[in-house]
């Protein structure tokens, strides 16, 4: 396919006053589709950045289509460390005759992407983009998790239309179905109905309140770890350090926070696709929020920069393995941990008559703290979540 019939090429005059880049920042470096050149070259390209200008489904939050050129403005102005790998600009894809040929253009783009190992970085637009998202794992047939940084479900009313609201609720009614799991890191209790809370809870997803993740931000990484595809609502980050959002709220991360997050969803192994939604030009103060979001995308490739490779497993004798034997020998843990990240898993058997002819055992990553659980003959909950899941 060849996707550069749905991008618009940058205008130069837009970036940077019309001016270079500075030398050593990411403008100099990053391959950019602009007006008067040929689409890049994809050959050695590793990450792409996509920006969606079309904001009709972002409920209560118009103007937000318009964030991916406030974004570029600070991201190009921020320091090249030297990445070992080729990054694009592929332009725009401008809002369609419908919003349907928006989601068509983007997750046929992201889906070709993907399939040549090239991360697509999507530049929002409303949550609703996020269906269009996980649509491109489903055009290949690929079974996913999904995390989401958000401050509640969008699960909405299921006889609604698709939109900002409504997009996962969306998702998980399609069929076929590819949504192996799906995490929440930081919903708002306020926010959440009980009986989404239920739902999450039947569906056996993960979700973690936004008090559970700031106390101890070090276990986003093995969440984010598992995540095929990420998407990050900037209303998750509360207000006073991202402005730029109509559902901005008091209470949410740190903008440092949002950075440690990003981080390690750009040193997991597995993800292939990140989308930044909601950001709002129109309501930003000074240009705050789009220059957070610039950090944050940063952050993100630092963290693919710094990628271990150690998963999926490849020798024996990279690991340590660790087995745990807990509930009066009900139940014996496996974990593992990688001599070259430090990084810990856990082995969960397949039920017996689910098991497929080459493969007994699906690898979550886990923390070391789970590990201490298993010692103290508790059974971890991520364990157990994805036990029953598989069953």
């Amino acid at each position: 396919m060849d996707i550069s019939d749905f991008f618009s090429p940058l205008d130069p005059e837009s970036l940077n006053g019309g001016n270079p880049f500075p030398k050593n920042s990411l403008g100099s470096v990053i391959r950019m589709y602009m007006r008067g050149t040929d689409f890049p070259d994809l050959t050695t390209i590793k990450m792409a950045l996509i920006a969606v200008e079309d904001d009709r489904k972002a409920f209560g939050n118009e103007g937000c289509g318009q964030a991916s050129g406030f974004i570029r403005d600070y991201l190009f102005r921020l320091s090249d460390p030297k990445f070992n790998f080729g990054i694009a600009d592929l332009g725009t894809i401008k809002a369609g005759h419908s919003v349907e040929d928006t989601y068509f253009a983007l997750s046929s783009t992201c889906a070709e992407l993907i399939s040549n190992k090239i991360i697509p970085i999507i530049l929002g637009g409303g949550n609703d983009l996020a269906f269009a998202q996980y649509q491109a794992y489903e055009k290949l047939a690929q079974t996913i998790n999904m995390v989401a940084v958000d401050q509640n479900f969008d699960l909405g009313d299921a006889d609604l239309g698709l939109d900002s609201r409504t997009y996962l609720g969306k998702i998980i009614l399609q069929q076929p179905n590819y949504l192996f799991n799906y995490s929440n890191l930081g919903y708002q209790s306020y926010f959440v109905d009980s009986k989404e809370l239920e739902l999450m809870s039947k569906l056996f997803f993960d979700v973690y309140r936004l008090g559970q993740i700031r106390s101890n931000i070090e276990e986003v990484e093995p969440i984010v770890r598992n995540a095929d595809m990420l998407s990050f609502d900037v209303s998750s980050i509360r207000q006073s350090d991202a402005p730029g959002c109509s559902h901005a709220t008091p209470n949410g991360f740190y903008g440092e926070e949002a950075c440690q997050i990003t981080r390690y969803a750009g040193m997991s192994d597995k993800l292939t696709s990140i989308g930044f939604y909601e950001l709002n030009p129109k309501k930003d103060r000074a240009g705050q929020t789009a220059h957070l979001a610039a950090q944050m995308i940063w952050y993100f490739m630092d963290g693919y920069a710094n990628r271990k490779q150690d998963f999926p497993f490849k020798s024996g004798t990279d690991y340590t393995k660790f087995r745990v034997v807990i509930k009066e020998n009900q139940y014996e843990l496996v974990f593992y941990k990688s001599n070259k990240s430090d990084r810990w898993w856990m082995e969960v058997p397949y039920p017996p008559d689910k098991r497929l002819k080459f493969e007994r055992h699906y690898w979550v990553p886990c923390s070391y703290e789970e590990y201490q659980e298993a010692c103290k003959d508790e059974m971890p909950d991520r364990w157990w979540l994805t036990f029953q899941k598989l069953g």
